[in-house]
């Protein structure tokens, strides 16, 4: 059996009417940068998501830096972030000119940002946590908020990968200050090419944003600040609004394929994440991944059952060449680091069928027989 490690080409199958009935409209009528698809998609995102205001941005790591320079954070300043995340969460501190510093990651947290490590990195330059919501699963996010309330901090969700995710009743990314979210293809809400969204509550973050994205400029050819070219193009808006009405039923088919997962791997010598009550945390598993010692072993094995596997993420951050110079050496983060050694993820994805999970289940039962 051959199994893809995301087919996105199975769920295009599935709305492609739909997509190119959208698409069609936008190419007819001529408006192709911040027109009324991407101002109605940004109005049916917020209700989704509960916020006031949606902002359609180029892609996750422009929200990111979009939503730091906003709040003003430049040179000088520190914004605490994990380690074991894709490199824009840090880069994105850096390319404001601030500097990332990490704190550990929390095994019995899905592998989140561990809030107690928060604590010990919070200096008299911190101004911001970015915490991670890895995988599709929220961070313990009433302790970072007590953290940032204590020392004045500003939070910046990265729900990059955790679009619908909740945390107590309350979706990823609405939380904090601000929230970030990545519309690229293989994301859970993807469209087909880059794209990004900006959510806030706050009136005077929100028109910063809308203004930062168009070169700073609130009227043509008047700019009040510097700023930058970054915009959810029109064609992208019309594929996501296509896509968000099924956003929830995707996502409760991630759920349940994880859940089977779990029970069809359990009494194995491997980690599992954890599927919590959905009052508590809404996990939508971006990302099936394990842990175990023998990650290397067991990928090889799998592929040469043509079952495709992935490896997020390989080197964490402060190990990374491009963070050389902020002095972290192996060792610093024992858990960041472990996690790089010993995570696999699985094929998931809402159109994976149960026989090509038993057949998964079964080689990693096989493989663990052999060992």
């Amino acid at each position: 059996m051959h199994i893809s490690f995301l087919d996105l080409k199975a769920q295009y199958q599935t709305i492609k009417k739909e997509i190119k009935k959208e698409i069609e409209e936008v190419l007819e009528s001529g408006n192709y940068i911040l027109g009324p698809k991407e101002k109605e998609f940004e109005k049916e995102i917020a209700e989704y998501l509960g916020v006031k205001h949606a902002i359609g941005v180029a892609n996750g790591t422009d929200a990111l830096v979009l939503s730091l320079d906003a709040l003003g954070i430049g040179p000088g300043d520190e914004v605490i972030t994990t380690p074991y995340t894709f490199f824009a969460s840090a880069e994105a501190v850096s390319r404001v000119g601030a500097k990332p510093v990490f704190a550990d990651i929390s095994f019995d947290d899905n592998l989140n940002i561990d809030v107690r490590q928060i604590k010990k990195k919070i200096t008299k330059n911190t101004k911001a946590i970015i915490p991670v919501h890895i995988f599709g699963c929220p961070c313990n996010m009433d302790e970072i908020i007590q953290i940032a309330r204590k020392y004045n901090l500003y939070i910046i969700e990265d729900a990059c990968q955790a679009i619908g995710a909740q945390y107590k009743g309350k979706k990823a990314g609405t939380l904090g200050d601000i929230g970030c979210f990545s519309f690229f293809p293989t994301k859970n809400l993807g469209g087909y090419g880059d794209g990004g969204l900006v959510v806030t509550n706050n009136d005077e973050i929100a028109e910063k944003i809308m203004t930062l994205r168009v070169h700073g400029s609130t009227k043509k050819y008047y700019h009040s600040r510097i700023g930058y070219n970054s915009r959810l193009d029109e064609i992208q808006a019309a594929i996501l609004k296509v896509k968000l009405k099924y956003i929830d039923k995707w996502n409760q088919k991630r759920i349940e394929k994880a859940k089977l997962y779990n029970d069809k791997l359990k009494n194995l010598p491997i980690t599992l994440p954890k599927i919590y009550d959905e009052n508590h945390k809404k996990h939508v598993f971006h990302l099936y991944t394990i842990l175990t010692p023998k990650r290397d072993e067991l990928k090889n094995y799998l592929e040469q059952k043509g079952i495709p596997t992935g490896i997020y993420y390989p080197l964490p951050l402060h190990l990374q060449e491009a963070y050389k110079d902020l002095g972290y050496k192996e060792g610093d983060m024992p858990n960041a680091e472990k996690a790089s050694r010993q995570a696999l993820s699985l094929p998931l994805y809402p159109e994976l069928k149960e026989e090509e999970i038993y057949y998964i289940t079964e080689a990693v039962k096989t493989f663990f027989e052999r060992v």
